[in-house]
C-alpha cells in the first residue's frame, strides 16, 4: 500500500536556483572557470536540501575543494589519454590510437560511475545517516567490457541486457544505513519496450516520445526495491504520458521565450514532476535507520561524471 506518510518531494523554487545560478556564472566569468567546481556544489547543496523524504530533508556535503581535486586530476587523465590518440595519429598510427582510445573509454566510464556512485552517496546525508555505495570496480568493470562487445556484435540489440545488468549491479549496492536498495529490471522486457517506443514514435512523427519517455521512467522506478531488516518496499511511479507531454511542452516553451533565461524554473518544474510522482508501497522503519556506512572524500568519478554528463540514477 501507499503510505503518504513516506514520500519523496521537492520544495525548491525556479527564483532561488535562478539567483544562485547567476551569481554561480559571474563568479566563474570572474575567476576564469575556477569557480565552477564551487558552483557546482552549491547547487547539489540546494538541490538536495529541498529534497524530502519521510518529513526530513537530504543534506550534501561535498565542497568545491573536493571537486576541484577531482575536477583537476580527472583533466589530467583525459588530458593524457587525448594526447595519446593524437601522438598515434601523428604516428600514423590512427587504427591503433583509435582502438587504444576505444578500450581506454570502456574502461574509464565504469571507472567514472563507480567513482561518483562513491562519493556522491556517501556525501549524502538523509537525517544524519550516510548513504554508500558498495560496488566493485573490477565487477563494473567486467560489466561494462562485456555489455559494450555484446552491444558492438549484435549491432545495438544487447544494449538492453547492458543497461538492466548496469542499473542492476549498481543499485544493488546502493545504500542508506541499513537500508539495502535492489533493482529487478529484466533486458528482454527493456528491449520490447523500447522496441515498441521506437516503432510508435515513428508512426505518429515523434507525438508517441512522450509516452515512451513515460515507460522508460515508470520501468526504471517501478523495479526499484528497498529491503530493511527483511521487510521489502517497493517504488511506484504515477507518472503519464499526457504528464510528461505538459511538463517537456512547457519547458520547452520557458526556455525558448526567455532565451534560456528561464531554464532554472524548467529544472525546478522537472525535479517536482520527478519525486512528486514516486510513491512507496509499503512503509519502512524510519526511526530503525541506522548508520553504516563510511565517509569517502574522493571526488574524482563526481566531478567526471558532471564534465561528461555520465550517471546512472
Amino acid at each position: 500500500m501507499q503510505n503518504s506518510g513516506q514520500s519523496l518531494s521537492f520544495h525548491g523554487s525556479g527564483q532561488k536556483l535562478f539567483s544562485l545560478q547567476i551569481v554561480n556564472v559571474l563568479l566563474i566569468i570572474v575567476t576564469l572557470g575556477i569557480y565552477y567546481p564551487w558552483a557546482r556544489a552549491s547547487v547539489l547543496k540546494y538541490t538536495f536540501s529541498e529534497t524530502d523524504f519521510g518529513g526530513s530533508r537530504f543534506t550534501f556535503h561535498g565542497t568545491g575543494l573536493e571537486l576541484l581535486k577531482g575536477m583537476i586530476l580527472g583533466i589530467l587523465v583525459l588530458g593524457a589519454a587525448y594526447g595519446s590518440l593524437y601522438y598515434l595519429s601523428t604516428a600514423h598510427h590512427p587504427f591503433i590510437g583509435g582502438f587504444l582510445f576505444f578500450f581506454f573509454m570502456m574502461l574509464f566510464i565504469p571507472f567514472i560511475i563507480h567513482s561518483s556512485m562513491r562519493y556522491r552517496t556517501s556525501r549524502t546525508t538523509w537525517r544524519g545517516i550516510h548513504f554508500g555505495y558498495r560496488g566493485d570496480l573490477k565487477e563494473i568493470m567486467n560489466i561494462s567490457v562485456k555489455g559494450t562487445l555484446l552491444s558492438i556484435i549484435t549491432l545495438g540489440i544487447y544494449g538492453a541486457w547492458f543497461a538492466m545488468e548496469l542499473r542492476r549491479y549498481v543499485l544493488g549496492n546502493l545504500r542508506m544505513g541499513n537500508v539495502e536498495f535492489s533493482y529487478n529490471g529484466d533486458g528482454f522486457k527493456f528491449f520490447r519496450m523500447n522496441f515498441k517506443g521506437y516503432f510508435f514514435t515513428i508512426i505518429t512523427l515523434g507525438i508517441y516520445a512522450f509516452w515512451w519517455m513515460k515507460d522508460i521512467y515508470n520501468y526504471y522506478v517501478n523495479n526499484i526495491v528497498l529491503t530493511q531488516n527483511g521487510n521489502e518496499v517497493s517504488l511506484r511511479s504515477t507518472a503519464s504520458g499526457g504528464g510528461f507531454f505538459k511538463l517537456m511542452a512547457v519547458n520547452l516553451l520557458i526556455i525558448v521565450f526567455s532565451l534560456g533565461l528561464a531554464s532554472p524554473w524548467a529544472t525546478v518544474r522537472t525535479l517536482k514532476f520527478i519525486f512528486n510522482h514516486v510513491t512507496l508501497m509499503g512503509e519502512l522503519d524510519l526511526d530503525g535507520i541506522i548508520q553504516t556506512e563510511e565517509n569517502y572524500k574522493n571526488a574524482l568519478g563526481e566531478d567526471l561524471a558532471g564534465i561528461l554528463d555520465v550517471g546512472i540514477v
